[in-house]
């Protein structure tokens, strides 16, 4: 079964005057352990479609299924609590809560999820280890470097178990190494976890390191490369 599938998306703006669409009938799967991007000109609809499969936006029609669950016909309080369980999300700007250190950021997520402390507690160490963030564990985001706390964000993303991860432009603010730096995490996690990855991008960067890319071109699919 995909983890991912949409069928005939479409997402239109201002459907009543001018109607702009951002997706037009987009049909695609995603299947577990991919590592995919998702690639096109501003205004492709790229950053619309992860929007989309993650529930933070909602098709005007087709339908967006999570490993079977139909996400598209979910009230919000229901999608609000399935994002929590199944999608990890990582941001161009890391999005990290100020006043709370690495690790808490790290927790938080399984503080929502009502885990166990001694849980939460391993798990986030685990995961900042993951990273190669264990000397910064009490370290806030102002005390961090970009790439450091993209870092964050990756293992902030991770801990909740999710079916996989949005990353929507996570090296644009980032300089080579740092950039590299993360690209490594993720492949290694991708790679002994089979945790996928899907990436909205215009870093080549990423672009080279993707095993699928699907082109994007005014809201649809105009080419999907499998590597």
């Amino acid at each position: 079964m995909s983890v991912v599938k949409t069928n005939k998306v479409s997402r239109v703006y201002n459907p009543d005057t001018v109607p702009v669409y951002a997706l037009r009938d987009v049909s695609l799967e995603i299947e577990r352990g991919e590592f995919t991007t998702i690639v096109g000109p501003s205004g492709s609809g790229k950053t619309t479609l992860l929007n989309v499969i993650g529930g933070l936006d909602r098709p005007t029609s087709g339908t967006v299924e999570i490993d079977g669950a139909s996400i598209s016909s979910m009230k919000d309080r229901e999608l609000i609590n399935f994002r929590l369980n199944n999608i990890g999300f990582v941001f161009q700007h890391y999005n990290l809560i100020p006043v709370f250190t690495a690790l808490e950021n790290v927790s938080f997520i399984m503080l929502l999820q009502k885990k166990d402390k001694s849980e939460i507690d391993h798990r986030a160490n685990e995961l900042l280890a993951a990273v190669g963030l264990s000397q910064r564990l009490h370290a806030r985001p102002s005390e961090m470097s970009g790439g450091e706390q993209q870092r964050v964000a990756v293992a902030r993303a991770l801990a909740s178990r999710p079916k996989f991860i949005l990353a929507d432009e996570p090296t644009a603010n980032l300089d080579t190494k740092a950039a590299m730096n993360l690209l490594d995490i993720m492949e290694k996690m991708n790679r002994e976890t089979e945790t996928t990855f899907i990436f909205s991008t215009h870093d080549q960067r990423v672009i080279d390191r993707a095993r699928r890319v699907i082109y994007m071109v005014d809201g649809s699919i105009e080419k999907d490369e499998v590597r």
